[in-house]
C-alpha cells in the first residue's frame, strides 16, 4: 500500500519564499522613501494587501497570498503594522494631482491632469 500522507513541507517553503520576495520590495520602497509603515487589508480568496505609506509620504501595497503571509513579510521587513487604518496614519498620506485626478476624474469624466510622462491631449 502507498503511503498517502501529504507532505506540508512544500507549500510552507512557497510560502517562505514569497514572503521573503515581499518583505524584500517593501524594505526597497522604504528604503527609498524614508522608512514605511503598514496596515493589512484582507482581499477574500485573493489573498491580502499590505498598504504602505512611507515617511516622505509615498505610498503603495503589495499583494500577498494570505494575511498570515503578509504578518511574515512586514515583520520580515521590520516595518511597524497599524490595526487600522486611522485618521493620523492617513493624514501621512501625500497625494498629487496625478492621484487627486485618479480618484475623481474616473467618477465624473476624463482627468484634468495628464499622467506623468503623458501630455494633455
Amino acid at each position: 500500500m502507498a503511503n498517502t500522507q501529504q507532505d506540508d513541507t512544500k507549500p510552507n517553503t512557497r510560502d517562505a519564499r514569497r514572503a521573503a520576495r515581499a518583505a524584500k520590495s517593501i524594505t526597497a520602497f522604504a528604503a527609498a522613501h524614508g522608512g514605511a509603515e503598514a496596515q493589512f487589508a484582507h482581499l477574500g480568496e485573493k489573498g491580502a494587501r499590505i498598504v504602505l505609506v512611507c515617511g516622505d509620504g509615498a505610498w503603495g501595497d503589495v499583494v500577498v497570498d494570505s494575511i498570515e503571509m503578509a504578518r511574515a513579510a512586514t515583520e520580515k521587513a521590520g516595518v511597524t503594522v497599524h490595526d487600522e487604518f486611522s485618521g493620523e496614519f492617513a493624514a501621512k498620506v501625500v497625494t498629487g494631482p496625478y492621484e487627486w485626478c485618479r480618484m475623481a476624474g474616473i467618477q465624473i469624466g476624463s482627468p484634468s491632469h495628464p499622467r506623468p510622462g503623458r501630455s494633455a491631449a
